[in-house]
């Protein structure tokens, strides 16, 4: 199939597909005038699991790397190489969450500062206003 159909049956750009291709993420083979060729059912597979796997927050080089690891079904084989990637990515996914947790803390005590700051001006303004 050519590229236009693989985007047609997949939801995904020409542009996105060249992209993967870019990657190592997709293999095309070149008919004699240059145009891409893809395996039907193959590549429509790769492509949907290239997506899953780039929504759980996987980069480009580690997909590339677990590729072989989900050929065959839902899911990726459990071998120490795939558990150790999805176990750094879930680290990485709690730190990024930790540290915005902190983030949030921080600008939570400044917006209380602010409301406290706020409230004090307001009530200076309204003593002001009744003394003169």
């Amino acid at each position: 199939m050519r590229i236009g159909e693989l985007a047609r049956r997949t939801g995904v750009s020409t542009r996105v597909l060249r992209y993967y291709e870019q990657r190592g993420l997709l293999c095309a083979q070149r008919d004699a005038n240059g145009y891409r060729r893809y395996d039907d059912e193959e590549s429509v597979e790769t492509v949907g699991r290239i997506r899953e796997l780039l929504a759980t927050g996987l980069n480009t080089d580690d997909i590339r790397a677990l590729l072989p690891c989900a050929q065959g079904g839902p899911g990726l084989n459990p071998c120490a190489f795939s558990c150790g990637i999805v176990e750094r990515q879930m680290a990485q996914l709690d730190a990024e969450m930790a540290e915005l947790a902190r983030r949030r803390a921080a600008l939570g005590a400044y917006a209380q500062v602010m409301r406290e700051r706020r409230a004090q001006d307001e009530a200076l303004a309204a003593r002001a206003l009744r003394s003169a």
